[in-house]
Formats: C-alpha cells, sequence, structure tokens
C-alpha cells in the first residue's frame, strides 16, 4: 500500500461507475443520452485514460463520477460506498477524490496569492491548524514548484501557464486525495510544458500511488500517460482496456479511426478521417450508434461479413468494468476470433 507524504495510505482507493445514465430533458420533450450504460473503474496508483470527440459524454461522466451531476439511473461507489447527496457526505468524498481543471486560469482566483488559493481547500474542509502553512508548502513542492517560498504571494497574473496549473493541481494534493480527475489538464497550456504536466500525474502515481481519471480527445496524450484507456462514443464506452493493447491494435473502427491519424500511428498506411459529426445525444441511431459513421459499413466489409443489418438494427451489450481486460462493443470485432479481446455481441435486453 502506498502512502503520501502525511501518512495517508491511498492502497485501496476505488472509484467506480455502474450502470450509468445521465439524461438530460430537452425543449419539446426530448431527452439527450449524454451517458447511456457505463461502467468504469479508477484506482489508486493507476491512470485511466477516457478518451473520444468532443460531445461524447467525457466531461459529462467526469462530473458524475464527482458528485457534481446526478446520475438517472445506475450508481457511482467510492471504495464500494455509494456516493452520498448531502453536503456533508460530498464535502467528504471531495476531500478524496479532487478534480483538476482545463483553464488553469480560470480555476484561480486572480485576488488571491498562491497561498491562498493552495490553502483554501484545506479551510473549506476545516482542516486548517497551526501546520497550515506546512501543509501549503508541502503541496507546492509536489507539485513542482520548489522551492515553495519563492511562489507564496505570488498572484496567477505573475505565473506562467505551467505554472498556474501547478498550484491547481497542488490546491488538490494539500487535501491529500486517493483519486484525482483531470478534464483535459493540459489542453490550454503550451506544447512546450504539457509534458512537464503529464509527468508529474505519472510521478504522483509512481510516488503516492495516487490514481487519476484523465479526460482528454488526444489519444496521443493517453498513449504517453495512461495504464488504461476506455473509448467514448456517443454516451457509451466502446473499447476499452490495457493502453498498449489498444492503442496498438484497436479493435472497434472508431477507436481505429482515431488511432490511424496520430503522428507516427502504427495505423498510418490505413488512415481514416472520419466523416461528419456525431449524432447528437437526442437522437442516438439505431443498433450500433456508430454504424452511421462506421468505414466497415461504407466500405461493404460488414456486408461482406453478413452482418450489416446487424450494425444497423441490433443493440450492442454494455461493456463491463474489468479493469484488465480488453473489450469492444463492435458486431464485426465479434465476428472474429481475436486473442486476448472480449467482444460484446448483440444487446439481450433493449435499453434506450
Amino acid at each position: 500500500m502506498n502512502k503520501r507524504a502525511d501518512g495517508a495510505a491511498v492502497g485501496d482507493a476505488r472509484l467506480v461507475a455502474k450502470d450509468l445514465d445521465v439524461t438530460f430533458s430537452l425543449p419539446g420533450s426530448r431527452q439527450a443520452h449524454a451517458v447511456d450504460g457505463v461502467n468504469l473503474e479508477v484506482g489508486a496508483g493507476e491512470i485511466v485514460a477516457l478518451a473520444g470527440e468532443s460531445g461524447c459524454g467525457k466531461t459529462t461522466l467526469a462530473r458524475t463520477l464527482l458528485g457534481l451531476e446526478q446520475p438517472t439511473a445506475g450508481s457511482v461507489t467510492f471504495n464500494g460506498e455509494p456516493l452520498g447527496r448531502s453536503t456533508r457526505a460530498l464535502r467528504k468524498f471531495r476531500r478524496q477524490v479532487q478534480m483538476i481543471l482545463q483553464d488553469p486560469a480560470g480555476a484561480l482566483n486572480p485576488r488571491q496569492t498562491v497561498y491562498e488559493a493552495v490553502a483554501e481547500g484545506l479551510r473549506i474542509h476545516g482542516i486548517e491548524g497551526s501546520n497550515e502553512a506546512e501543509q501549503v508548502m508541502e503541496a507546492l513542492s509536489q507539485a513542482g514548484l520548489r522551492p515553495p517560498e519563492r511562489f507564496l504571494m505570488n498572484y496567477p497574473y505573475e505565473l506562467s501557464g505551467g505554472q498556474r496549473q501547478r498550484v491547481v493541481i497542488a490546491g488538490a494534493l494539500a487535501l491529500a486525495p486517493k483519486i484525482l480527475v483531470a478534464d483535459e489538464p493540459v489542453a490550454s497550456l503550451d506544447a512546450s510544458v504539457r509534458g512537464e504536466i503529464l509527468a508529474l500525474l505519472q510521478k504522483l502515481r509512481d510516488e503516492f500511488g495516487l490514481g487519476a481519471l484523465v479526460v482528454t480527445h488526444d489519444l496521443g496524450l493517453a498513449w504517453n500517460i495512461a495504464d488504461r484507456i476506455a473509448v467514448m462514443y456517443l454516451g457509451r464506452i466502446v473499447e476499452q482496456g490495457p493502453v498498449e493493447q489498444v492503442l496498438k491494435d484497436p479493435q472497434h473502427p472508431y477507436t481505429r479511426a482515431l488511432v490511424s491519424v496520430l503522428p507516427e500511428s502504427p495505423l498510418a498506411d490505413e488512415a481514416v478521417v472520419l466523416s461528419g459529426e456525431a449524432p447528437d445525444a437526442s437522437s442516438i441511431p439505431g443498433g450500433c450508434r456508430f454504424h452511421p459513421r462506421c468505414p466497415i459499413v461504407a466500405d461493404g466489409r460488414a456486408a461482406e461479413a453478413g452482418i450489416e443489418e446487424q450494425c444497423k438494427s441490433q443493440k450492442l451489450q454494455i461493456l463491463t468494468s474489468k479493469p484488465d481486460q480488453w473489450q469492444v462493443a463492435c458486431h464485426y470485432a465479434a465476428t472474429r476470433e481475436l486473442e486476448g479481446v472480449q467482444p460484446a455481441g448483440a444487446e439481450s435486453e433493449s435499453r434506450g
């Protein structure tokens, strides 16, 4: 079991979504299924990437895991306990599961010094005390701002983008969390400092056993930082498993298309540019929700395999949450014998 410098054990932490649905009401009695039957686990000492195009439901899923959105169905548990909805329960939970926002400039109060920004969480959670200054400096050091005394009285505008993001991370670390949820943590940063922030997240995993869910549209980032990956499309996870297996030879045509256009992609010879945009979450296609954009349907391979009608009319099983298992929800993959891959076939019972 790993421990933080302050002695907090993190080895048993596990954040779990089970059969999670999040539905929003729209004008005209329509409903948007932003998250539609998701099973996902994030444990201590691992980095899980949640990847997919913009609008696929990644951020809504992350917000629901943090208790910022309420699920329509399914559950979120932490260490086997259901996520409570009371202010007291959420406050206790958020000491252990902290969020890192995409835009550090927006996350920091421009009128607060670095010291005040990092100490704020300690005060909100009622853990301020005589060692507050020590806790703040320790968090800044863990976030890579050394010597911490140099930064304590700075304001956000006096820092670089990378330094501001480190202050945000320090604010989370001050509470000794067990899991971080990072929503596009480097998207707003210059390319020159992105690698430094990603290396910091890996260091926190390796040295302190912290777990992290990293939300990203960039599969290249996921490849560099994650232990496991879950690829999301239109509210559902369509492929998940160990990152090296999934991204070296993806089996879902959506994942394959995304990987094929990466720089130095192992699939560069078969680069696929997906046509159009994902359908609206209020009008999810029947059958496999990816079939209107699927290259395998478009080029006739689905018809040759005798599954085109299945792709267009039969829904797929929801992937289970098995951290070490490579899973894919695809009718075409289900027709092939793929070593180490667990394909999901047609759904046995109807869902929305």
